[in-house]
């Protein structure tokens, strides 16, 4: 056996088969059309087992029986057994996920609400999670930044796609070189917010924020201790659609913060 064949049986047994239905199966392709002997031969499967294989094979429509002395079998062809397959995939996802779905429905509404609060750490997660709450803004957005190196590619074209579409859209920071990244972008206001933090930077204040349409945000700090060369430090909670993001935001703006 090939590794070829090892691999098309591996894939056949993932579409629903048993290891012994789709080695008959691919032995059946190989003979075009023959005898439960000359089947066991060719897929190396006990002649007592070929024909509860080949009866299971004909219930899935993959292979014909011909009623004769010995039985002869053959198999349909590779278009029809390929349609079979997939359609039998299809629905049987199809059953699964609808069950799915009727759990979600019938039991998700009688759970209390969870707050769900996450953190992730490192500063690339941090950024594609940024630039992923950025692109889900409806209505207002407001990205606060202590450095330019924490103003990605990805962030910059997520602010851009928010302000074409009409998007109340901000970038705050006390760092002008953060400002003048986007001073000649249409639709994006820069200001520098009062932030009381901003002595405290070095030593574990907070690094940057996003506030999405008062329901979601995300805010980072960098870790306290030495700094060590190839360390990223900087931490982060991310909150969406949560009293607990709607709360601190609408603090933020009672007391002069970033999303005023």
């Amino acid at each position: 056996m090939t590794a070829d064949e090892d691999d098309a049986i591996e894939s056949l047994e993932r579409l629903g088969l048993t290891s012994y239905e789709a080695k008959v199966f691919i032995a059946l392709q190989k003979l075009g059309t023959g005898t439960a002997r000359e089947v066991s031969r060719v897929a190396d499967v006990p002649r007592s087992q070929v024909y509860s294989v080949a009866e299971g094979l004909e219930d899935r429509g993959l292979i014909e029986v011909q009623q004769s002395s010995p039985m002869q079998y053959r198999p349909v062809s590779t278009d029809e057994a390929r349609s079979t397959l997939r359609e039998r995939f299809e629905r049987e996802s199809d059953q699964a996920f609808d069950y799915v779905e009727t759990v979600r429905e019938q039991f998700g509404d009688d759970h209390e609400e969870q707050e769900a609060i996450w953190t992730i750490r490192g500063r690339e997660r941090i950024s594609d999670r940024a630039a992923d709450l950025i692109r889900r803004a409806d209505e207002s957005v407001a990205y606060a930044a202590a450095s330019p190196e924490l103003v990605t590619d990805a962030i910059t074209e997520a602010l851009r796609s928010c302000a074409e579409r009409g998007i109340d859209t901000a970038v705050l920071s006390e760092d002008p070189t953060v400002r003048e990244l986007f001073e000649d972008e249409p639709g994006i206001r820069t200001d520098e917010p009062d932030n009381p933090h901003k002595e405290d930077m070095k030593e574990g204040g907070p690094c940057r924020g996003v506030f999405v349409d008062d329901d979601a945000l995300l805010l980072s700090v960098l870790g306290n201790g030495q700094e060590l060369p190839g360390i990223d430090r900087e931490t982060a909670f991310w909150s969406e659609e949560t009293n607990f993001a709607k709360m601190l935001i609408q603090l933020a703006k009672s007391t002069g913060g970033p999303v005023e």
